[in-house]
């Protein structure tokens, strides 16, 4: 074995985040590591990383003790993570980038041509070709994903931990890391592999492992395993993801964009046009950082259009946050943490914090607290929000729940009315499967019930499965919607990396009764290395 985790116990004080959890790996194995939001996986590899320290238990790296709570020790050790968030300075070269923390970037010009030779020699070796003098803000997410590999392994890891490593790439992409990996584990590599994917966890992994409640309550063979064990295991009971079904009754058009630009921010948005209409949900697929935020902003009120028009049933728009909220516009947004809540701040004045318009809860400039946490309370009934009262901060909530808090925020009124435009970016980015179909539950309840749904999403199988017209979004760039049958997996994905014929969609495969075919590889349950580990 190349890594042992003995009786691995990590308390957050009356919180057991992991209990007496003993996992192993091998050499060429992927291990696959599942569990709900909160099950304790992020713990148990930061422990192993050395960013916490366990409080019971210890761990062996390649038959030698790994000493606790130091990072450079399991760096030295062979260990290297993969954060999904990337951790790149886009302004600096690949190769400033990979030896970043390893030595100082004015060594002499010798020193870093052996570098670059030695950082080639590994792109070489495990299939991630990179060009050294490339700036890293001109690559694309994948190419990223590569350098962030690359990283780990010019410092010699053994063994690699993936955090989500497919939750901002294209399917094309995706294809290209699973190679990779393929590469990796027949070369002897040991890869800790942590997705809410579940079919890409059964295609990959050798071995799955899961977690609920911070135990480990089952561990199996990844052949012969289905995705509806996997996500029993993880939830603890069968879980359905709701199947689409054709809208009841499209409306009017609640939302027009005629010729939209958008300038400025971190995202740009180009002459997009776009008609959302009530009982009906269109998708925008697209891999992250191509527009989405800026469409998202321009719909919130906070960014103001630079060109072109913008109606909400007929009135011109206005780029006012609390004007948009009035006049029934919900919103979802893409960071939770950051810009959806305010962590410090108690659960029932989250609650309310975009209604205070709403005489419900305000009285000039008073707010009416007891009303407030009387609705906070109906939020977390309805919306089966967990972990936390209405008076505890919100950042004690885990990631699922306080999505569930921003949905009831969203969906709930008080006095009953459905929203007349809901903006949902990535609304389920980073939920395990239970929350994920939950969510997406609620959003195609709210579809019926009459309300314009506007889905942001670069999960590919989230478009498919919610969108009832779906439009893919590139470089601020928007394709016209098209109804969801007319689209294949493979065209889409094309068009999110800005390939492909988006008006022909001649490169789609399409089955002769209209499903949808995947393109791609089916291998399922063997891992993707050849053989079985040893």
């Amino acid at each position: 074995m190349v890594l042992r985790l003995s009786g691995i116990t990590k308390r957050f004080g009356s919180l057991v985040a992991n209990d007496a959890i003993s996992l192993d790996l091998a050499a060429g194995e992927v291990l696959a590591l599942l569990g709900e939001n909160g099950a304790g996986k992020s713990t148990l590899v930061s422990i192993l990383f050395g960013h916490y320290t366990a409080d019971a238990g210890s761990i062996e790296v390649f038959g030698q003790p790994l000493p606790p709570g130091q990072p450079r020790a399991a760096l030295a050790a062979g260990i290297g993570m993969v954060h999904q968030h990337f951790t790149l300075a886009d302004n600096l070269s690949v190769l400033d980038n990979v030896l970043m923390g390893t030595e100082p970037l004015w060594r002499p010009l010798s020193r870093r041509a052996a570098a670059r030779a030695r950082l080639l020699e590994v792109a070489q070796r495990f299939g991630l070709p990179v060009q050294p003098e490339a700036r890293i803000g001109t690559l694309s997410v994948g190419e990223r994903q590569r350098v962030e590999i690359l990283k780990a392994l010019y410092r010699g890891a053994r063994i690699l931990i993936l955090d989500e490593p497919t939750a901002v790439l294209t399917p094309q992409e995706s294809e290209a890391l699973f190679a990779t990996l393929g590469q990796m584990v027949a070369q002897g590599l040991s890869i800790v592999f942590i997705s809410h994917k579940l079919a890409e966890v059964l295609r990959v992994a050798h071995r799955v492992a899961v977690l609920r409640g911070g135990r480990l309550v089952a561990q199996a063979p990844a052949r012969g395993a289905t995705q509806a064990q996997l996500a029993n295991w993880m939830v603890g009971q069968a879980v359905q993801l709701p199947q689409r079904t054709p809208p009841a009754a499209v409306g009017d058009v609640a939302c027009r964009l005629e010729g939209v630009s958008v300038a400025g921010g971190r995202e740009r948005l180009e002459a997009a046009s776009l008609q959302l209409r009530s009982g009906e949900i269109t998708a925008i697929a697209g891999v992250s950082g191509n527009g989405q935020l800026a469409l998202a902003d321009l719909l919130c009120g906070t960014r103001a259009a630079a060109a072109g028009t913008v109606w909400l049933d007929g009135q011109p728009w206005r780029a006012q946050p609390g004007w948009v909220a009035r006049h029934g516009v919900a919103r979802i947004p893409e960071d939770r943490h950051g810009v959806g809540v305010v962590g410090d701040l108690p659960v029932w004045e989250n609650a309310v914090s975009e209604r205070l318009h709403s005489p419900a809860f305000a009285r000039g400039p008073f707010v009416r607290r007891a009303a407030a946490r009387a609705h906070a309370q109906r939020i977390a009934q309805a919306y089966d929000v967990r972990g936390a009262g209405v008076e505890a901060p919100t950042r004690a909530l885990s990631g699922g729940n306080m999505q569930k808090l921003i949905l009831g925020r969203a969906l709930l009124a008080p006095d009953g009315r459905t929203p007349r435009l809901i903006v949902a970016h990535q609304p389920t980015w980073g939920l395990d499967i239970g929350a994920v179909a939950y969510v997406q539950r609620q959003l195609l309840a709210a579809r019926d019930a009459g309300a314009a749904v506007l889905l942001l999403s670069d999960d590919l199988d989230e478009v498919l499965a919610l969108g009832d017209r779906i439009a893919v979004i590139h470089a601020g760039h928007l394709t016209a919607t098209r109804p969801a049958g007319e689209w294949t997996r493979e065209a889409i994905g094309l068009a999110m990396a800005g390939a492909g014929d988006a008006d022909g969609l001649e490169s789609g495969l399409q089955g002769d009764d209209g499903h949808l075919l995947d393109a791609g590889p089916t291998r399922s349950g063997s891992g993707i290395g050849s053989g079985s580990p040893p």
